[in-house]
């Protein structure tokens, strides 16, 4: 991409461009080389999913060492159901330690806690530990490969396929930005791993071994907890960068940079702009505007739903304000209507068009009314109008 800005304006119109255009409008052209030089890059509101910005973020490429994001998951979601601990001894097998590449250098039988050998793979980006965790959890690198495949399908990340749990250049080891983004939100529900992805520096075997982040954005931008960079002939420069900000978690991804410079300058200008452009906000309160819906055959005639929104809504800083509920509400529902079924949705929209959705619910049950009911109901009625 060719610089054709003065080193005076370039900022200025970068800034304004960014607070200004719509992120499905925006394209790279609001960024300079300096700024965002890549192959593929998108940028996500984590709890949402929401996207804010990409560009070529469905091509397929080599992700590198990204790739122990999955291995990460997997080794997260492991420890969150009880099947591994973080005390638990992994032995190096020799096809762990001849990884090469980033490494800690394990040897043949050499024995380390979990805890050791995910800080070693989410620091240090050590191919051997990932690769020794990968086969602690499988059983073999080849079967816990078959397992980070499964979890991607299950996940919707369509345009990845792995073949190894490092992200070594192998043919056929491939993902998208967009795929990145999606398993990066899903590790960062474990919010334990930012124990380690956020770590700056530390050490193993006593302090013989010293572990640096590969991430610099760890250590130099403000909010950011993670998660990983790769690089390799391949894939080129990689990283995928999470910051926290004002209660809201951005994932910005950046394939294919020509350096390492540029690939961090280029996630920490994605992270700016979102950030400076986009703002987290309650729903709005519909209570007071949701009407009851008729009950059919229920033991009462109507129920009042209740929204069920999510806990926040990006929307740009510009538009906060702008924000307008609509409410689409079933003309009515058969009994019997389990607590927490959906009633309709609500759609937020902002000029006409939709930024969020979410259902309204049953607050409560509602039985299905039979004869036994409907008998004991119409005694009870006429004892009662029979009182003087």
């Amino acid at each position: 991409m060719k610089k054709f800005l003065t080193p005076l304006l370039r900022p200025l119109l970068c800034g304004l461009l960014a607070a200004a255009i719509p992120a499905g409008l925006l394209t790279p052209a609001w960024a300079d080389s300096a700024a965002l030089d890549c192959s593929s890059a998108i940028l996500i509101e984590a709890d949402s999913g929401q996207v804010l910005f990409e560009y070529n973020a469905d091509d397929r490429h080599a992700p590198a060492s990204i790739t122990k994001i999955m291995t990460m998951l997997l080794v997260m979601e492991e420890l969150e159901n009880g099947s591994l601990a973080l005390q638990d001894k992994v032995t190096t097998s020799s096809h762990a330690s001849s990884m090469g590449g980033s490494q800690i250098w394990l040897e043949p039988y050499e024995q380390m806690t979990v805890d050791e050998m995910l800080r070693a793979t989410a620091i240090g980006s050590a191919n051997d530990a990932a690769v020794a965790l990968a086969e602690h959890i499988g059983g073999t690198e080849d079967a816990f490969v078959a397992r980070m495949n499964a979890r991607a399908s299950e996940l919707g990340m369509d345009g990845t396929h792995f073949v190894n749990a490092c992200g070594l250049d192998e043919s056929g080891h491939y993902t998208t930005a967009r795929d990145i983004a999606t398993m990066s939100a899903e590790l960062l529900r474990h919010r334990q791993v930012t124990n380690y992805t956020s770590v700056w520096q530390d050490s193993l075997r006593g302090g013989e071994t010293e572990l640096v982040n590969t991430n610099r954005l760890v250590r130099f931008y403000d909010g950011c907890n993670g998660l990983k960079t790769g690089t390799t002939d391949d894939a080129g420069y990689c990283v995928a960068a999470s910051a926290e900000k004002d209660g809201m978690t951005l994932i910005a991804v950046i394939l294919g940079a020509r350096d390492s410079d540029t690939r961090f300058a280029s996630a920490k200008s994605l992270l700016d702009y979102g950030f400076s452009a986009y703002c987290r906000i309650p729903a709005p309160d519909i209570s007071e505007e949701l009407s009851s819906i008729p009950v059919r055959h229920g033991v009462q005639p109507f129920i009042t739903p209740i929204a069920d929104a999510p806990e926040g809504i990006v929307i740009e800083k510009a538009k906060r304000n702008q924000l307008l509920p609509q409410i689409e509400p079933l003309p009515e529902v058969e009994a019997p209507v389990a607590q927490g079924q959906g009633l309709g949705r609500v759609q937020l929209l902002v000029d006409g068009q939709c930024v969020a959705e979410y259902p309204i619910v049953a607050p409560d049950t509602v039985e299905r009314m039979d004869l036994s009911t409907a008998f004991c109901r119409l005694f009870a009625s006429l004892c009662n109008g029979n009182v003087k």
